[in-house]
């Protein structure tokens, strides 16, 4: 098989070498580019020979596919799979496989960490003391006795309200089924908005989670709440999250993910929200996240190869 990692998976070469050693015993023949494009016409001639290609969080769509007719095969080295044109994938027969849980400490570790960020100011004091200036009566917050509701209680979710018990906040959570997990009480959404101090949100982009929390939902929250998102833009009403933080609905938020990849155009509107920290989608940027997404993609391409799907998520 043609191999081709149409991207560079944020590991070093050796890394990428070790770890597929046993696809090239094989007589696999691997390609691996070492930086980053969305230009399509690039992706297009790095991938038209290939039968299995290897790609994050570049969208892939309907051209692609046309121009790649050899193509069997996508690993997706990242948890979600939106960014692909999922129907284009099942009319062609192209089997479609992600790092479920690669990423899982490392998103739920930053979440925590943008709480704190927010509620101790960190910036703010950061800034000040640049600038040669004293804390100018910056008074923070604590996590420990906070309320904090976890919407979606996947792996990373769940890992979440771990963290959130070791600092001793109390935590509520809303999921689509019901788990009975230590320590964790599910609530209803309206329950949730209302009771909770800080909302982190963990869903995956659906045509069902599109625009989950929107004007109304920030009107149902307390004013002293802070919103987390490090799971998809999409997934929280843009305008109604800058009307929120313009009007002073809730105290802040804190976001890692957009309704594009960043970089973000330099008019974008968020730039002018009060209490916002934006940081560049980097909630799965780790060198451990990195490492296991690796391991994980190979061993998704060694498995479909072997004809044994039962453990991944295929299309």
């Amino acid at each position: 098989m043609n191999i081709v990692f149409i991207e560079s998976l944020g590991v070093c070469e050796e890394a990428v070498k070790n770890g597929t050693e046993y696809l090239k015993q094989q007589g696999h023949q691997i390609t691996c580019y070492p930086d980053r494009t969305e230009n399509e016409e690039i992706l297009i001639e790095r991938a038209k020979e290939a039968e299995i290609v290897v790609v994050s969080n570049i969208p892939l769509r309907k051209r692609f596919f046309d121009s790649c007719p050899r193509l069997k095969m996508l690993s997706v080295a990242f948890t979600g799979v939106d960014h692909i044109d999922l129907e284009e994938c099942r009319k062609r027969g192209i089997a479609v496989c992600n790092a479920a849980g690669y990423s899982t400490q490392a998103v739920a570790e930053l979440s925590i960490g943008m709480m704190i960020a927010v509620y101790r100011k960190i910036v703010g004091g950061d800034a000040l003391t640049r600038i040669c200036e004293s804390r100018q009566n910056i008074v923070g917050c604590e996590l420990y006795g906070k309320t904090v509701g976890i919407i979606g209680l996947g792996a990373i979710g769940q890992r979440v309200a771990q963290l959130a018990l070791a600092f001793g906040c109390q935590v509520l959570a809303y999921n689509r089924s019901h788990k009975n997990i230590t320590g964790i009480t599910q609530v209803d959404k309206p329950t949730l908005l209302s009771r909770s101090d800080i909302i982190s949100i963990h869903l995956p982009l659906t045509t069902e989670t599109a625009d989950f929390i929107t004007a109304s939902d920030f009107a149902r929250m307390q004013p002293h709440c802070i919103l987390i998102n490090t799971a998809r833009g999409p997934v929280v009403n843009k305008d109604a999250l800058y009307n929120a933080l313009k009007k002073g609905r809730i105290a802040g938020a804190a976001v890692d993910v957009y309704d594009r990849e960043p970089p973000l155009p330099a008019n974008d509107e968020l730039f002018n929200a009060p209490n916002l920290l934006m940081l560049p989608h980097m909630g799965f940027a780790t060198k451990e996240a990195f490492k296991n997404r690796l391991e994980i993609v190979v061993k998704n391409i060694e498995m479909w190869l072997a004809n044994t799907p039962q453990n991944l998520v295929f299309v």
